[in-house]
C-alpha cells in the first residue's frame, strides 16, 4: 500500500466515467481513505440510498450522496497553474512538501 498524494480539500479532476456524467468535472475532496486508497469528491458518483428512519423524527426515503472513487482515477489540479498534474516531493526548509509536476510550484 503506498501513501496517498490527495489529500482532504484539494480540487481534483475525475478523469474516468461516462462522458455524459463525471469524466472532466472537478471538485474538491470531502474525505481521503488511505486504507481503501478511495476518495469522495464533493458533487460527484451521485448515488441513492434506500434509507429506513433509525428514530422517531429521522427521514427516510431515497437519499442523494456522494460514493467513493479510486485515488487511481482522479488527478490533483494545481492551485497555480490550474490544469491537472501529478504530484512530486521536494524538501524545502527540512519540512516534506508536494510540488507540481507541471510548473514546479509548491502545493501545499
Amino acid at each position: 500500500m503506498s501513501k496517498m498524494k490527495i489529500k482532504t480539500g484539494d480540487t481534483v479532476m475525475i478523469l474516468t466515467g461516462d462522458k455524459k456524467t463525471d469524466r472532466g468535472q472537478t471538485g474538491k475532496v470531502l474525505q481521503v481513505s488511505p486504507e481503501e486508497n478511495k476518495v469522495i469528491v464533493e458533487g460527484r458518483n451521485i448515488v441513492s440510498k434506500h434509507v429506513k428512519p433509525r428514530k422517531a423524527g429521522d427521514p427516510s426515503g431515497i437519499v442523494k450522496a456522494e460514493s467513493a472513487i479510486y485515488a487511481c482515477k482522479v488527478a490533483l489540479v494545481c492551485p497555480k497553474c490550474g490544469k491537472q498534474t501529478r504530484v512530486g516531493y521536494t524538501v524545502e526548509d527540512g519540512k516534506k512538501v508536494r510540488i507540481c509536476k507541471k510548473c514546479k510550484k509548491v502545493i501545499d
